[in-house]
């Protein structure tokens, strides 16, 4: 099988799968975007997956994701750019040339560099470490409440919602509570995305309210 059939058939299985979450927990599936990560595929994987339908790819690095927009010139009005890694001080004014969200606000300090460099009103996530894991990066949940107040009053942003990246676990059901409890948060804040879920984990986040999930293993398969 070559590599556009498998993605073909990879997505047609996800796209199911989410179907078949939203009807466990009562939801409608339009309501569940695929955020397609593309980090370490090519941009032909990227033309695969749009000729499949999907409309939203998120990246880690802005380098490249900025050498992958420049061989799909010819597509680009095609799809939305999203950025799910963090975000450099340093690589902020490049990350706004070229990406439409930005899913990993994790400080107020990174919140004010957007606001003050950007020329354009720029949708964000706010990033909660729910788990508060000393790995990954993100407001505790101690913090939110400033920060999203102080996030709320920068004129160049737009929260959209909160993000989360769910430590590792052997079944997806222990992430459940971390999933629910995001979603309350959520909630709470009047928020209407939420970004959360993952290869490992994404039907037990739609079936919790996420709104996006962030795919890349089960759409293109491993990475080299």
């Amino acid at each position: 099988m070559d590599s556009r059939n498998s993605i073909h058939e990879n997505i047609a299985e996800l796209r199911g799968r989410i179907a078949r979450a939203c009807r466990r927990s009562d939801r409608d599936q339009s309501a569940v975007r695929i955020i397609a990560v593309t980090k370490n595929f090519s941009q032909q994987a990227i033309r695969d997956a749009i000729s499949c339908g999907l409309t939203d790819f998120g990246e880690n690095r802005v380098q490249e994701a900025t050498a992958k927009l420049e061989q799909l010139a010819d597509c680009r009005s095609a799809f939305k750019l999203h950025f799910i890694g963090h975000l450099q001080s340093n690589k902020i004014g490049d990350a706004l040339e070229i990406v439409d969200i930005i899913h990993s606000v994790d400080t107020l300090r990174l919140a004010r560099l957007i606001n003050e460099r950007a020329v354009r009103k720029v949708p964000v996530f706010i990033q909660l470490n729910i788990a508060g894991e000393g790995t990954k990066f993100g407001f505790g949940e101690d913090e939110l409440d400033s920060a999203i107040s102080s996030i709320c009053n920068l004129p160049n942003l737009e929260p959209l919602g909160l993000m989360t990246i769910a430590p590792q676990a052997d079944d997806a059901q222990e992430l459940r509570p971390l999933f629910a409890g995001l979603r309350k948060l959520n909630r709470a804040y009047n928020l209407r995305e939420l970004s959360m879920g993952m290869s490992d984990d994404f039907e037990v986040a739609v079936e919790e309210g996420a709104t996006m999930v962030r795919i890349g293993r089960a759409i293109f398969g491993e990475r080299s």
